[in-house]
């Protein structure tokens, strides 16, 4: 594995149970926190890696929609606290860019901008890595912010096809609102292919 610090264990970000804090918050308001895991249950059933799982909200979410789920994380106290809450998952500490699950998926899902907390110049690593993973037709399901100056969909679109994934379908937000050159977030679907 390797010796790659992420952006929350680097900085002063909550972690854990903190981290997990806000969503509960956001629950008890009477919001819907589990966009990523309805989208990801969309494309029917399967086996799902959760890659940058974190905490474990889309991956528990996800075994309770009756997926077969696993989660990879780089972050001792996010996964920590995904294994208290889905102590029946498998849970895999790992770095996205060189981790070897020994196992193929349906879909494979990076939700809560995971693509842009990796170290730069990384993203292509990890996505070809991720490919690895993916049975021919699998879907690679990705949402990140847009910012100036970071991976954007067109960056993204390119490292996917060097990974053998063809687009699919791009959205600007988990519930499917169209994507538009305004849009400042992306949900992206890329298929591998054969």
């Amino acid at each position: 594995m390797a010796d790659q610090r992420s952006w929350a264990q680097s900085g002063d970000a909550p972690r854990g149970d903190a981290y997990d804090a806000r969503f509960v918050d956001l629950e008890r308001q009477g919001l819907d926190v589990h966009g990523e895991a309805a989208f990801v249950d969309s494309f029917g059933p399967g086996r799902v890696l959760d890659a940058g799982c974190g905490t474990g909200r889309v991956a528990v979410e996800l075994a309770r929609r009756g997926h077969e789920v696993v989660g990879v994380d780089l972050d001792p106290a996010m996964l920590d606290a995904a294994r208290r809450k889905g102590p029946e998952l498998a849970w895999h500490r790992g770095d996205l860019s060189t981790c070897h699950l020994e196992q193929s998926f349906d879909r494979i899902v990076l939700a809560g901008n995971v693509l842009i907390f990796l170290d730069p110049g990384s993203e292509g690593l990890v996505v070809a890595n991720l490919a690895r993973h993916l049975e021919v037709g699998g879907l690679l399901i990705a949402g990140f912010q847009l910012r100036a100056g970071r991976l954007d969909a067109r960056i993204l679109d390119r490292l996917a096809a060097e990974a053998s994934l063809e687009l699919v379908e791009r959205w600007s937000t988990w519930d499917r609102a169209p994507f538009l050159r305004s849009s400042d977030y992306q949900v992206s679907v890329h298929r591998r292919r054969a």
